[in-house]
């Protein structure tokens, strides 16, 4: 109700017994849809702040009010050192004015996202001046139509059937909302008729409330059980309406993405874990490719040449029990690579309950994090928490410019390829032979570049998440272990009429990394 007619009822009183006999002496924009004026008298100056942003239009009446010294513009030049004679609202209309003794008058027209302040002359129907010129329809507004008479009998409301929206346009939604609640749509004419003079009485009451209803701040003239502020002043109310609908709400708007974004952090690293938990599970239950592999050796004299399934005996397991081999592969050979597959399976055991270990501290360290968050009250407790965490420097990160994602570890840059045609600009551009090049081995994914610092060797946990990386951002993305290649820039070239991405190696080694993204190595 911050922009009804009943409202302003009791508003342009006050805003009259303060700014009459008081001088323009300001008008000026210094934020996108933000109007501020000042006005001076022998003793103080007074301020009027109307920001009227299409999603949150409101008023406030700072006692000061600092304007900065760059980036800010003079409005209404017209109006300026001109005296107010009288602040007054439209009859039955979403709107105010202030007259001067240039016969001018400016109309504060509130019609929530199509809110603007408009400037008369008095002898002129339509306005000499507007604030938000891309409304064009204001250009054609007639100063005369603002004010709009009606007629509040019971013979008009039985007419009109107890049509509210109709009897009395400018309730507004908490208290058709009020009406509704009383079971107004079902009453009776007659019920009808009692519960609309009984809400036009409580709107006479000059009693304003401030309440949080479905996470929005809402000022009204109704009764109020639990109110967040209570004041009979209009203007001590539009105050601190202000602070909560605007200052506070964008605190909350900017804690609950804060917040979000580590509750996903979260959700993310318990599905990882949960996942991680069950593959370790089943490494560890099935039986060993070494085993299998000392089981066959233990009795290459039974296995027949070329034979593809023979039954031997497991003397772990204290019983007989069927081994498929390979067909064209001798029973040394095949045991040869159960042994690999055996050394490969400890090392990814080895790997998971690494991974399992720093997730389950990561998880803890997101949860206790997540807490701090949700005590937060205040825009220096976030943005403190944002600067300790480096969080402003992660968003930024994430909009620098392509082709490439930016990351940094440990005081390296590391920068990813975003598409195939990206990666060869990145590679030609945005690299030094002595940087360091990396990619997932024998398939397509991204290049990855740690930037070099001279010629010193890069730390092995740096090479290790950029390889990680490398990994995540191609199609062995959800493999627990991938190998990743790497070599310096200087080795890496591009042969003429090759695909984009297509590079050549003449150098390389390998490391064997299991993916990870980048919020699971922050």
């Amino acid at each position: 109700m911050h922009l009804n007619y009943h409202f302003f009822k009791f508003l342009c009183p006050e805003l009259d017994k303060g700014l009459k006999g008081c001088t323009l002496k300001n008008c000026f924009s210094q934020n996108k849809d933000e109007l501020i004026f000042e006005f001076e008298n022998q003793e103080e100056s007074r301020f009027i702040r109307a920001l009227l942003s299409p999603s949150n239009t409101v008023l406030s009446f700072p006692d000061k009010f600092a304007r900065s010294k760059k980036n800010n513009i003079d409005l209404f030049p017209t109006l300026l050192n001109h005296q107010v004679t009288e602040v007054g609202t439209f009859l039955n209309e979403r709107a105010f004015f202030i007259k001067f003794e240039s016969y001018r008058m400016l109309v504060f027209k509130m019609h929530g996202s199509r809110s603007n302040v408009l400037l008369f002359q008095e002898s002129k129907d339509q306005p000499d001046d507007i604030f938000k010129k891309s409304l064009q329809d204001d250009w054609n507004i007639n100063s005369g139509d603002f004010s709009r008479p009606m007629e509040f009998s019971k013979e008009r409301f039985s007419t009109l059937e107890g049509n509210a929206a109709q009897f009395a346009p400018t309730l507004g939604k908490l208290p058709r909302q009020w009406l509704k609640e009383k079971g107004y749509i079902e009453a009776s004419i007659e019920k009808k008729w009692q519960l609309m003079q009984e809400l036009l009485d409580m709107l006479e009451s000059p009693i304003f409330s401030i309440i949080q209803e479905k996470g929005d701040y809402k000022l009204t003239l109704l009764p109020a059980s639990s109110p967040i502020f209570q004041s009979s002043s209009a203007i001590e109310v539009s105050n601190e309406f202000f602070r909560y609908a605007v200052v506070f709400a964008s605190f909350e708007k900017e804690k609950d993405k804060l917040l979000k974004s580590f509750q996903d952090k979260i959700k993310k690293t318990e599905a990882y874990l949960h996942k991680s938990q069950q593959k370790l599970k089943t490494l560890v239950d099935e039986t060993s490719p070494q085993q299998l592999a000392d089981i066959v050796m233990a009795n290459l004299h039974q296995i027949a040449v070329n034979e593809e399934e023979v039954t031997l005996f497991d003397f772990y397991q204290n019983k007989n029990i069927i081994v498929k081999l390979k067909r064209g592969m001798t029973p040394q050979k095949f045991a040869e690579n159960l042994y690999r597959k055996g050394k490969n399976r400890k090392i990814e055991i080895a790997q998971l309950e690494e991974n399992i270990s720093r997730k389950e501290d990561y998880l803890l360290e997101l949860m206790k994090k997540s807490e701090e968050i949700e005590a937060f009250n205040s825009y220096r407790d976030l943005k403190a928490f944002e600067k300790e965490n480096n969080l402003s420097l992660q968003k930024s990160a994430s909009l620098e410019t392509i082709p490439y994602k930016r990351f940094e570890f440990d005081s390296y840059v590391v920068l990813v390829g975003k598409s195939a045609k990206g990666n060869d600009e990145m590679l030609r551009y945005h690299s030094w032979k002595d940087d360091l090049w990396l990619h997932a081995k024998g398939v397509s994914g991204s290049h990855v570049i740690i930037k070099g610092k001279g010629k010193e060797n890069i730390p092995k946990d740096v090479l290790e998440k950029s390889a990680q990386l490398a990994a995540y951002y191609s199609k062995n993305k959800n493999d627990s272990l991938t190998p990743v290649i790497y070599t310096p820039c200087k080795y890496v070239r591009k042969v003429k009429g090759s695909a984009p991405g297509a590079v050549m190696v003449d150098k390389e080694k390998v490391i064997m990394v299991s993916p990870k993204g980048p919020q699971e190595l922050q």
